[in-house]
């Protein structure tokens, strides 16, 4: 899972106007600082519920509280990429601008028919009033989620997010903004609490949790991940026939989905 503390120590006095990530925030580094318990990333849940969907290859969309993409099922997939330009995030109708509202998108090796680990990076935006935030990330499921140093991120900027296992408690997590030129990645080396499957390749925007719930979801425009792949065994694929999820909020479904070859769609409606 993912996690971020709502509260660092170091900001307990400045709790009520700086709380991270979930909350405005004051500095950069106050956010970074705070990045690291409390907010959690899951596999895909069933609407109204903490059950953990476990989908197959159907042509019928699924519906979760907090997944919506693209979902590769079968076995051997090591790696995945794609690429996608930052949305702008605002709030939803009839939202408070006092309130934050977040999204996140990512791409990953298991985490749904197979949930002892997920092998995972991505990007975070929120926004709360007239301010906009943007953090990338990295992450070995059920181990913390961790933040990217050494990356700015902005709205307009074109990402290229890859996962590469190179072995089942090993691999890279690696950020590419292309627009600024600048990559990060980080290598995990063996020592992580799950071992992957490599049974699910997938291509995801989330509403992450936050103490134990959800985070209002941002309205996120669309976000496409285009130069969609995973590596299947010897082969290059794309989503084209993965499984559709589309994210469904008290009764109200928030996005809509649709893939290709090479690209996931992920539109908030």
């Amino acid at each position: 899972m993912k996690f971020t503390s709502v509260l660092a120590s170091g900001l307990l006095a400045t709790a009520a106007i700086a709380a991270p990530l979930t909350e405005q925030r004051q500095a950069r580094h106050a956010r970074r600082t705070a990045r690291n318990s409390n907010r959690s990333s899951h596999p895909p849940y069933k609407p109204g519920t903490s059950e953990v969907i476990k989908l197959s290859n159907t042509t019928q969309v699924e519906y979760s509280s907090n997944w919506a993409g693209a979902v590769l099922i079968g076995s051997g997939y090591t790696a995945v990429t794609g690429e996608f330009v930052v949305p702008t995030p605002r709030a939803p109708s009839g939202g408070s601008s006092n309130e934050q509202y977040c999204a996140s998108a990512w791409v990953g090796i298991d985490g749904d028919t197979c949930s002892s680990a997920i092998l995972q990076t991505g990007v975070d935006f929120c926004i709360q009033g007239g301010s906009v935030s943007f953090d990338a990330w990295y992450e070995w499921y059920p181990d913390y989620a961790y933040d990217f140093s050494g990356i700015s991120i902005s709205a307009g900027d074109t990402i290229r997010v890859t996962v590469d296992a190179t072995s089942k408690t090993a691999g890279t997590a690696t950020v590419e903004n292309v627009t600024k030129g600048k990559t990060v990645t980080h290598t995990f080396t063996g020592g992580v609490d799950g071992n992957l499957c490599e049974y699910n390749a997938e291509w995801i925007v989330e509403d992450f949790e936050s103490n134990g719930s959800l985070v209002p979801f941002a309205n996120f425009g669309t976000v496409t991940f285009t130069g969609a792949q995973a590596t299947h065994g010897s082969s290059t694929v794309g989503p084209s026939g993965a499984t559709i999820l589309d994210i469904e909020q008290n009764g109200q479904v928030l996005t809509s989905v649709s893939s290709s070859s090479s690209s996931v769609t992920v539109k908030y409606v």
